[in-house]
């Protein structure tokens, strides 16, 4: 019967919180809040700058896939050595050359600063420029190309050497992605 008097009597009465112990537990809760949403949104900035670097490996799988049907289709190439531009020069049962007769391939800078970046662009002709499709960006080289002509009597068919480097922080090289093959020239004439 006691407890029940102080019960009732404790419901009755009007006393709350004073107003130091209300700011003392908002200053927690907003402390805690504070952490939580800084988590989240460095969580959610991961994820974006993750999807983007995905994207950006796409890109250059996907023109490295394209750039392989063109020069397998392709019978001869210029220039010989290290560059950022290649002109292949189309066989006429080719279907990926568009009805030209040759296809260039280059990188082209997207601007100036201590970490410049590279796109990846195909031209229908032989040189880079008019209308072409931009393939793949953020490269971190601009000579992707290297094509060194086989040793005569070698019999072996032309190649074409490859480097895609791509990253969206030049600054951080540990997240570079790196595409690197050595495409055949199938219907060049064996040396």
């Amino acid at each position: 019967m006691r407890l029940a008097r102080r019960l009732h009597a404790r419901a009755r009465s009007e006393s709350g919180f004073t107003l130091i112990e209300l700011l003392t537990s908002m200053a927690i809760l907003m402390t805690v809040m504070g952490g939580l949403t800084t988590l989240m949104v460095s969580g959610i900035n991961q994820e974006v700058e993750m999807n983007r670097r995905f994207q950006a490996q796409t890109e250059a799988r996907l023109g490295l896939d394209k750039l392989r049907r063109d020069v397998h289709c392709s019978g001869s190439l210029t220039p010989t050595g290290t560059s950022a531009t290649i002109v292949l020069t189309m066989s006429v049962s080719c279907p990926t050359s568009g009805g030209g007769t040759s296809v260039t391939w280059c990188t082209v800078s997207n601007g100036t600063g201590p970490q410049p970046r590279y796109g990846l662009w195909r031209y229908l002709g032989g040189a880079c420029s008019g209308t072409g499709v931009k393939i793949a960006d953020y490269l971190t080289t601009q000579s992707a190309f290297t094509h060194t002509a086989p040793g005569v009597g070698s019999g072996e068919l032309k190649q074409l050497g490859v480097a895609l480097t791509v990253n969206l922080s030049p600054t951080k090289p540990l997240r570079a992605y790196k595409l690197q093959d050595d495409l055949v020239l199938r219907n060049s004439i064996r040396a």
